[in-house]
This record gives C-alpha cells, structure tokens and sequence, in this order.
C-alpha cells in the first residue's frame, strides 16, 4: 500500500520536506552504489575499487551532516505537527542508519586489499552471495521509503530473519575452515568482520523500514513480533 505524501503534508512547505525526501533517496543510492562496488571489489579481489569504496565514504557523511542541518531547519522554521513531523523524524532516522551503511561497506571494502588462497577463495564466493541478498534488501527498502510503501517496508523487514540465517551459516563455515587451518586465523578474521558487517546492514534495512512504516501508521514498530504487525498495524 502506498502512500499519498500530499493528502498528509501542510501545503506551505510540502516544497521543503519533498526537496529533502529526495536527498535522502540521493544518498540512498550512493550508499547501494557504494555496497555494490565493494561487493565487486571483493569478489574480484580489485584493491583499486576498493581504495575508492573506501575514499569515497566521505561523500556519504557529508550528505548525513547536510540532510540533518536541513531537518533542524524545517523543524525550526515550520515547527511540524502529526505526520510532518513523523516524515522528519523518519528521515532523520533514515540518514542515520544511511551512514552507518555505509561505515560497515568500507569495512567490508577493506578484505579486497588482502590476498587469498584458492580455498579461502570460496568462502569469499559464500560472502558474495550473502552480499547481494543484502543489497537487494537495501534497494528494496529504499524504494519502499520513496514510494513510503507499508507493504513493501514489511516485505523488507521479515527478509532479515533471512540474512541473520545467512549470517549464522557463514560464521559457522567459516570457524570451521580456521579450526582446520590455524594458521589461517589472522587473514580470515577479516572475513568475519565482513560478514559481521552484512548482518548489521540488514539490521540497518530493516530499522528504514520500520521508519516507513512509523510515518504511514503513526505506530513505533520497534520490539513488536513480526505477526503482531501483520495482524495490529498494517490492518490499521
């Protein structure tokens, strides 16, 4: 279910809150564009696209610090009231989590700077693949946030108990591998990190999407069962 911004947002600055919805999906997608080129960077072990995932993390932070400053400046001009107030609140929270995306992508970025033997070469084809899971999540959260989608953002959030399955699977191939292999332990904690580092993006994916949800239903979804939102709140 979609939802239409102009039947809740006051005329006199529907400008503003729409200029400021759309540097969030702006920052949105260079996040994912970000997520994808590490992803590549791992997967071909390309040092050199990993340095710029890395370098260009700086434009993510700055679009944060630019976005917050134009928040505060909208709750200060307009003094927002209902649902204004709750899509401020739910961008806010959004560039938030955008940026912490992005410090785990850089993170992850890093192990296409190391080198890694044939064998440690499929656990890092099991990292690719839990990899773009985790980015499609991203990209489907973010185009539930632009349509503010409560369906959509749903759909988002129960595809994390997916990802932490994903996770759990992982970590467990991956002690497996060092218990055999002790002298391995140092190269692959870097991997375990990554991994680490996708789990907490889905984390990430799914806190947008209860901020979707808390714009359209009015309703703080956080420590609530996925079946109580189902049957309580999407119903509303």
């Amino acid at each position: 279910m979609e939802h239409n911004l102009s039947k809740h947002i006051s005329g006199k600055f529907n400008q503003d809150l729409e200029n400021v919805r759309n540097h969030v999906l702006a920052m949105g997608g260079l996040v994912e564009q970000q997520l994808n080129s590490a992803l590549d960077a791992v997967s071909s072990g390309d040092s050199d696209l990993a340095k710029k995932v890395e370098k260009d993390d700086y434009k993510v932070n700055a679009m944060e610090v630019s976005i917050d400053e134009e928040c505060t400046r909208i709750i200060a001009k307009r003094q927002p009231a209902a649902s204004d107030l709750r899509l401020v609140v739910a961008i806010a929270k959004t560039i938030a989590d955008l940026e912490r995306i992005g410090d785990e992508v850089r993170r992850i970025a890093q192990v296409a700077l190391d080198s890694f033997s044939k064998e440690q070469q499929d656990l890092l084809v099991m990292i690719d693949n839990m990899g773009r899971l985790v980015s499609k999540m991203l990209h489907d959260v973010l185009d539930a946030f632009a349509r503010m989608d409560v369906d959509a953002a749903f759909k988002v959030h129960k595809e994390d108990a997916k990802v932490n399955r994903e996770y759990e699977a992982l970590i467990r191939q991956i002690m497996t591998y060092m218990m055999e292999d002790p002298r391995s332990i140092p190269k692959i904690m870097a991997l375990v990190w990554s991994v680490r580092s996708l789990e907490r993006i889905g984390d990430r994916c799914q806190n947008i999407a209860e901020y979707v949800i808390y714009f359209v239903k009015g309703k703080d979804i956080r420590h609530t069962s996925q079946e109580d939102i189902e049957k309580d709140i999407l119903k509303m």
